[in-house]
């Protein structure tokens, strides 16, 4: 079934990206130990494979061909650093270091269908102006998912997350949105996180999308690094990147991936 081009996933399609969704939120409560200062971020990305791996699913990411690319990505992660916004590519030259923030971002695909994730983690201790950074945009996350309910404009979403960023001295990413997603890594619609309340198409019940904002200390504006791939912050200012996978429910969102497996992982740090 099609809505204005959108793809409204079956009952029994959304039940197999909640368990692909499952497997990647327990993956990123796995790699938790491991957001050390001395590892490379190209240990983070094998340790990752090899969990999507031995949980029966596939790396989504890995040999994943974007639109507008003739190029397939390489790896399992993106790993972005301080002002890298999203798409860092990992290394074995990349090595943690303490006060560094950084952006895990990963997809699992578990029988032709996709969930997409990401968070943050502040690498040992940073100031409070970034653990606010941190805040701000986790907090924006949850208050654009929200509004991602049946009936509702695509720029709720949009709107309810630039509202909440604007009140604070941050600014959100420019040109970069959240997607639909299920069956393919990235589907339309675009997921804007600045919109007008009320604007845009209406939302359907059974749409699956990747909500995620994207966040800098400093202005908005971006620009491609030197592979590529990775998208940074213009000004060089610190960047933080949320996300989670989100059915569009009749009267409520679901929201299929969880940060809990975190949250569980740094308690006990």
């Amino acid at each position: 079934m099609k809505y204005d081009g959108w793809a409204i996933h079956t009952e029994q399609e959304i039940q197999i990206i909640a368990e692909a969704a499952k497997i990647l939120s327990r993956l990123f409560g796995h790699l938790v130990p491991f957001l050390r200062p001395g590892i490379s971020t190209a240990e983070l990305d094998q340790i990752a494979e090899e969990f999507i791996r031995r949980e029966g699913a596939e790396p989504a990411f890995k040999d994943y061909q974007p639109p507008f690319e003739d190029r397939k990505y390489p790896y399992t992660l993106c790993v972005s650093i301080d002002s890298e916004v999203v798409h860092g590519l990992p290394s074995p030259q990349r090595i943690l270091q303490a006060g560094q923030i950084v952006s895990v971002d990963c997809g699992v695909r578990l029988a032709g269908l996709h969930a997409d994730m990401a968070y943050t983690f502040a690498i040992g201790a940073v100031p409070p102006s970034v653990q606010r950074l941190l805040w701000v945009t986790e907090q924006a996350l949850l208050r654009g998912i929200a509004q991602a309910k049946a009936g509702a404009a695509l720029g709720d979403i949009g709107h309810a997350i630039h509202s909440f960023v604007k009140n604070y001295t941050f600014a959100v990413a420019d040109n970069l949105t959240g997607h639909g997603v299920g069956r393919a890594m990235h589907m339309p619609p675009d997921v804007p996180n600045t919109g007008q309340r009320g604007k845009g198409p209406r939302l359907p019940e059974r749409l699956v999308i990747a909500i995620e904002p994207m966040v800098h200390m400093g202005k908005r504006a971006t620009c491609k690094g030197v592979d590529g791939w990775v998208v940074c912050t213009r000004d060089g200012s610190l960047a933080a990147h949320y996300e989670h996978t989100v059915v569009v429910g009749r009267n409520a969102p679901r929201v299929l991936t969880s940060f809990d497996p975190i949250y569980k992982a740094l308690a006990h740090v």
